[in-house]
Order: structure tokens, then C-alpha cells, then sequence
């Protein structure tokens, strides 16, 4: 990458890191306080929180982010747990969890979500992830297909290439400097067990995105889960991948002449990777939908 091009990453990410500060809310919700809880499993201890009672439904935030700051996740929790036992998560390293040695990949996330289902005694759920959350829910998916009903997918990807250039070449700019006062430095500083270790885990996780990774075409396609794939028309995900995706799972029909897949498609108009989870009267319709139709 060039000098000029590189420079221009970095401004796009601190650009980026603004409009995080402008979105993001951790507005008080009106929702009756959950039961919490720290769940021993695989080494650590990942905070969880239960609201409401119903069908589960297990919450996965996006990258670097808490369950009060993954931009309206509150919002959709209370609108979810109005019918469903919602069980929102923190993963390794995240909010209340602590880290450990282990590193970050997708694979241990989607583990460590099937052993906090035995742990709290759920034989499946249905799981909705946000960008890096909504890539555990597809790999946990293919990894423990008994423990997975539904998943909903939200801005995410199965294999890295899905991201568009721009991103892939934005995410090893992205440093601790580029969330320099917004909530998810002051939400890691106030909940972190380890306060003060906010580059280190900004360089954990980014490990993640810059590492290599396909949960592979033909397990995703023989998943029995049906799946909801959501997505911004500019969310930096590839409008031909997103395709590819939804064909995987027989989403490639003429719907009124033969039956069609129990997966689905919405791409939302006028819409980014970081404006999507602020669309909660949009998309959580879409999903109560989903998740109550019939099997």
C-alpha cells in the first residue's frame, strides 16, 4: 500500500471511530433488570445476562464491543425479551469478561457459546450476532449444529474475503488511538477486570479480522439451521458474496412455483455496517417474524 493510500486508511478509520461516538448509546433501558451471571467455561468466566422468559435466544455483539454499547443492542434486547428468553453475552476478552492466553478465533467464540448452553442447561437456542458476533453464530452453527435452531446474521461473514477491499485494507489501521474518547474505550475502561489493558486487547481482536478465515461453502450450505442473512446496501460487505451466501442456503428459487428455503434475505436501503443496528423498528419486525415461523 502507498504512502498517499495508507494515509488515507488511517483518516478513514478515525472517521469511522467519530461516527461510533455520534451512534453509539447506552441509554438507561426500560426493561426489568436481568438475572447476571459469570458462566466457568473453557478457562474463563463470560458474564452473561438473562431478560425475559420464552424461547432462548442468544445475543452476539460486534467486535470490541459490551452488551451496553453495541450501538441499540439494549433496544433490540428489551423488544426481544418481550416474547423470548433473551441471553445476552460478553465474549473472551469483552466487557465483563475477562481474557485469557487463549487466542482469539472464531472457533473458540463459537465453543465457548455451546458450552454456556450446557452450562445454563439450554439443550438450543436461536442466535442472532452482530458483524464479528453474527460470524461466531455462523461457525457455531456448523460446529454444534444440535445446539443451534435459527440463526440471524447481521453484517457478517463466513470467510474474510466476504468484506469488501476497502474494509480489508481499514482493518490493520484500526489501533486503540482510533476509539480515543468513544464508549468503547470508557465501556472497556469501566468494565474490563483489566482496565488498563485497552491496546493490548484492541490489537487482540483485530487478530481476528486480519487473520485468515472460511468456516468453508459446503459446511454452511449443509447446516440444517435456517438462517437470516441481514445486511446494509453499504455495510462493506460484498453485494456478490451476500449472493453467493444466501444461494448456499436455497435462497436461488422462483418462490412461487415451488416451495422455497426457510432462510432469508433483507438488505436494508441507504444503510452501513455502523447505521444497521440503529434500524431496531426496521429489522426486529423482520426478525420476530423469522424466528416464529415454523420449522
Amino acid at each position: 500500500m502507498t504512502k498517499t493510500a495508507n494515509l488515507n486508511v488511517r483518516m478513514n478509520v478515525t472517521t469511522l471511530s467519530w461516527l461510533l461516538l455520534m451512534l453509539m448509546t447506552t441509554a438507561a433501558s426500560a426493561q426489568q433488570k436481568p438475572i447476571t451471571g459469570y458462566a466457568p467455561i473453557n478457562g474463563m468466566k463470560m458474564y452473561y445476562e438473562i431478560h425475559g422468559s420464552g424461547e432462548p435466544v442468544v445475543m452476539l455483539h460486534g467486535s470490541f464491543m459490551a452488551i451496553s454499547n453495541n450501538f441499540q443492542w439494549t433496544d433490540w434486547i428489551g423488544e426481544l425479551s418481550k416474547t423470548r428468553k433473551v441471553i445476552a453475552i460478553e465474549m473472551q476478552g469483552h466487557g465483563r469478561t475477562a481474557d485469557t492466553g487463549r487466542d482469539f478465533t472464531y472457533d473458540n467464540l463459537a465453543d465457548d457459546v455451546a458450552a454456556l448452553l450446557d452450562y445454563l442447561k439450554i439443550p438450543n437456542a436461536d442466535l442472532i450476532g452482530y458483524s464479528m458476533g453474527g460470524g461466531v453464530a455462523l461457525n457455531c452453527a456448523i460446529r454444534h449444529p444440535e445446539k443451534v435452531r435459527k440463526v440471524v446474521s447481521i453484517s457478517a461473514v463466513f470467510r474474510q474475503n466476504g468484506w469488501t477491499k476497502e474494509g480489508l485494507d481499514a482493518f490493520p489501521q484500526i489501533s486503540a488511538e482510533a476509539f480515543k474518547g468513544t464508549p468503547i474505550e470508557a465501556d472497556y475502561i469501566r468494565l474490563s477486570p483489566t482496565p488498563n489493558e485497552f491496546p493490548n486487547f484492541v490489537k487482540r481482536v483485530i487478530s481476528a479480522d486480519v487473520k485468515p478465515h472460511d468456516f468453508g461453502a459446503d459446511k454452511l450450505k449443509a447446516t440444517k439451521a435456517p438462517m437470516f442473512f441481514i445486511h446494509g446496501d453499504a455495510d462493506g460487505v460484498r453485494l456478490d458474496y451476500i449472493a453467493e451466501t444466501f444461494r448456499l442456503k436455497g435462497g436461488d428459487v422462483f418462490g412461487d412455483l415451488r416451495p422455497r428455503s426457510a432462510s432469508r434475505l433483507a438488505i436494508i436501503p441507504n444503510t452501513t455496517h455502523v447505521t444497521l443496528m440503529n434500524r431496531v423498528s426496521t429489522i426486529v419486525p423482520m426478525v420476530n417474524d423469522f424466528l416464529n415461523a415454523k420449522l
